[in-house]
């Protein structure tokens, strides 16, 4: 089989941060790094799962909801794929993105979508640890540009 994109990347030298993995017509996938892969500190099965509720719902009501393809985890917990239209420019999602994680760090109540209707695993969700992990990419973001956005391969 032909080998997928993203498996091209050496993930030996990548940081956190925000990164275009792909362009399909006017699709773009971003890859939200939030933890260095292989390193050994992942984010938690209750964290990555508090955070994609807070973090989906947050960008699916945001001003480019319209623009929202897809919010989720990457399988390896590192962290989230991003899939937006292309007519959100780079820094729109730049700020959309430290909107996003500022929101999800300084959460305080019922997690949306977090009850047994309506979630297939209700009782793995960790509102703390994955504000912690929200601050700590809150960091990363404050130094992401347009132009660090590329995957050096």
């Amino acid at each position: 089989m032909k080998m997928i994109a993203s498996f091209t990347v050496d993930h030996d030298k990548l940081e956190p941060g925000v990164y275009v993995s792909r362009t399909d017509g006017d699709a773009i996938t971003y890859d939200l790094r939030m933890k260095k892969p292989n390193a050994g500190s992942y984010i938690s099965p209750k964290s990555i799962h508090t955070i994609e509720h807070l973090f989906a719902t947050y960008v699916r009501n945001s001003k480019y909801s319209d623009d929202v393809i897809y919010a989720g985890p990457m399988g390896c917990r590192t962290g989230f794929y991003l899939i937006m239209r292309d007519s959100v420019s780079k820094d729109e999602l730049i700020e959309l993105l430290r909107e996003a994680f500022e929101f999800t760090a300084n959460f305080e109540g019922e997690i949306p979508g977090s009850k047994k209707q309506e979630c297939g695993n209700y009782l793995e969700h960790d509102l703390e640890a994955a504000k912690a992990d929200a601050r700590e990419y809150c960091k990363v973001l404050k130094n992401v540009t347009a132009d660090s956005m590329m995957y050096n391969k």
